[in-house]
């Protein structure tokens, strides 16, 4: 599962490292959290890579009232192309969703601890994403994405029994083009990264709070607050 996560990295730098055409300017985000705006790297029109804002909360086309609908946050790589929330998008509309890390929590129900998971490298992480457009009837309209998810590797097990679908580099090409209209091209992608790519640190429990945000919450849990 993955249900929040952080993008500190510069524009300027994940314009770079995923060779988009365009540049959107964001804020560096420590506390992303379902529901709100989030940068994904998906082939445009041009057939180019760009830059988009979206919202997390996968909506489907075929939904006829948002207001009604539970947005899902995540996919299942594993099943994704067997449900009809996700299986178009897997074939005609996948993304990359660049992070710097994601937090997992362990303990009980009021005495959650974060942990925050980051790559051992510098650079940005890249998960696996769905998006899909949403056109109401009047005219209304909603961009938003899903995470694609796996078993947990080696690096999160302790932590967690899921994480999210991290791609390598060198699968940026593959998983953007969606020209053939098929999956049978990315299912070999869907397999929980190598081991050794990832460290993880408890994080303070401000991060409880989805509300909160800011460079603070990257600051290690004090020894008394650990579990």
């Amino acid at each position: 599962m993955c249900s929040r996560f952080t993008l500190t990295s510069p524009p300027e730098a994940i314009r770079d490292w995923f060779r988009t055409a365009n540049k959107l300017e964001f804020p560096p985000r420590y506390n992303i959290a379902p529901t709100q705006p989030v940068m994904i790297i998906r082939t445009g029109l041009s057939g180019t890579r760009e830059m988009a804002l979206v919202r997390w909360g996968l909506i489907p086309s075929w939904v006829k009232d948002p207001r009604e609908f539970s947005t899902m946050i995540n996919a299942r790589s594993e099943t994704a192309e067997d449900k009809p929330s996700f299986r178009g998008s897997l074939r005609h509309r996948r993304c990359v969703v660049p992070a710097d890390g994601f937090y997992e929590w362990t303990g009980n129900a009021g005495a959650k601890q974060p942990h925050l998971i980051a790559p051992k490298t510098k650079e940005p992480l890249a998960f696996a994403g769905l998006w899909e457009h949403w056109l109401g009837a009047d005219g209304s309209e909603i961009e938003t994405m899903a995470i694609l998810t796996t078993a947990a590797n080696g690096d999160m097990s302790g932590l967690h029994d899921r994480m999210p679908l991290i791609l390598q580099p060198d699968h940026f090409d593959v998983w953007l083009d969606c020209a053939s209209g098929s999956a049978e091209d990315i299912r070999a992608l869907l397999a929980p990264p190598p081991v050794g790519i990832l460290a993880h640190r408890t994080a303070t429990t401000a991060l409880n709070n989805p509300r909160n945000e800011g460079v603070d919450l990257h600051a290690p849990a004090p020894p008394d607050r650990l579990l």
